[in-house]
């Protein structure tokens, strides 16, 4: 059962709807990082980890900047990505000046005082992201002018002046001196994201989106792709699948060959590598894509089960395109585990590769599978690969209505 604090910060992430009439308040997002917050020094304690986050977010917004600038039109990720930065920039400062007991809202009643253009309507006393810009039916940026730059360049100069006065010890235990760093930083932060015409609420929102698909107050495993009734149920995939990997040697060659209630299935594999990476197994990954995401096109070729019934379905979601992308996927996703010891003792992945897997998986079903699964996914994966490196072999078992997969060694 959600508490009222949570019940409160769900109802913020209405305004990531287009159906949503009430804005993200600047103090509700404010307690919201305190939900996503995996940082374990407490209170002033743990200032200077996120002051660290917010330089290092601020940096980042200043890389996207110099990379539109530098390649122009081909640059098309720019929108999405300064956005998404302008998010992080906002869930370190709102957490830094939570951790200094000093509220969103009362940040911003001190801010008007020397920022040049607040004459806006409603900007005085803001008691949201909306009421903080320029009043506008829609934000078309972000822009990368050089009126950007210099905006952006002026942040980076603030965010590192509270940096060179929080290495101070004085300073530290000095409220009033880090209360008005941090207005002098919101200042700055709101005159950047209008000279680049990007809204903050977008951006707030957008930050939610992303923090609770990684970090969720409930989880929340989502129905089926082959549930509906629009689906025969012969074109189901098997909601438990029991799959025994078998190591042989053949001919001086070792492959695996996998079989399903006593019947071979696929192909006998090898690494398809001149270094010996034990690749051969990895069909237990298309296993975790099918118990922990209940999708796999390559499982649903394998056992027959496409979803012919619904031509486009077949064709865009199980056909060869998709087939593909989940082997990219497995592929791509193996080689980082691979430089990184399998993720043995791993419990969380970085960021930037489930962002990378979100990206790859882009326009299919799958897409809409919130961070925190695939990361299940793939650790689960990784955890029975290992296994089967172990053990050169033994029985998978992937249960699509329990979202686990499991491992029985050879006898």
């Amino acid at each position: 059962m959600a508490t009222a604090d949570e019940i409160r910060l769900i109802r913020s992430q209405l305004g990531l709807f287009p159906d949503a009439e009430t804005p993200v308040s600047l103090d509700e997002y404010q307690q919201f990082t305190t939900k996503t917050d995996k940082n374990k020094r407490p209170g002033v304690a743990g200032l200077g980890f996120v002051l660290l986050g917010l330089f290092g977010e601020v940096g980042s917004l200043l890389s996207e900047l110099k990379k539109k600038q530098r390649d122009r039109d081909s640059y098309v990720a720019y929108r999405d990505a300064v956005i998404e930065e302008f998010g992080d920039v906002l869930w370190y400062f709102a957490n830094a000046a939570l951790r200094a007991n000093l509220s969103l809202s009362a940040i911003a009643k001190l801010v008007p005082a020397d920022l040049a253009n607040w004459e806006y309507h409603g900007r005085e006393g803001a008691s949201t992201f909306v009421d903080l810009q320029t009043t506008k039916a829609e934000f078309s940026g972000p822009r990368s002018t050089m009126r950007v730059e210099r905006r952006l360049l002026a942040l980076a100069g603030k965010v590192g002046q509270l940096m060179e006065n929080f290495s101070n010890k004085k300073f530290k235990l000095n409220r009033d001196a880090l209360s008005a760093n941090l207005v002098e930083i919101f200042r700055a932060l709101i005159a950047a994201a209008d000279d680049a015409d990007v809204s903050l609420e977008e951006a707030a929102c957008r930050n939610i989106a992303k923090a609770f698909s990684r970090w969720p107050l409930e989880r929340k495993w989502g129905a089926l792709y082959d549930e509906s009734e629009r689906f025969d149920e012969d074109e189901r995939l098997p909601r438990r699948i029991k799959v025994v990997f078998k190591e042989k040697d053949v001919d001086g060659k070792k492959y695996v060959f996998q079989q399903c209630n006593g019947i071979n299935i696929g192909d006998r594999l090898t690494d398809n590598r001149f270094e010996p990476d034990d690749y051969r197994f990895h069909d237990v990954f298309h296993l975790a894509y099918a118990a922990i995401l209940g999708w796999s096109p390559v499982m649903r070729a394998l056992f027959k089960v496409k979803r012919k019934s619904c031509p486009k379905i077949d064709e865009n979601e199980d056909g060869a395109r998709a087939i593909l992308i989940e082997e990219g996927v497995s592929t791509w996703v193996f080689n980082h585990g691979l430089r990184n010891h399998h993720f043995r003792s791993i419990k969380s992945l970085d960021y930037s590769l489930l962002k990378a897997i979100r990206e790859l998986v882009k326009g299919y079903e799958v897409e809409d599978r919130p961070l925190w699964q695939w990361e299940r996914a793939i650790l689960e994966g990784f955890r029975v690969f290992r296994k089967l490196q172990e053990h050169r072999g033994g029985t998978v078992i992937a249960d699509l209505n329990k979202h686990t997969l499991t491992f029985r060694a050879p006898k």
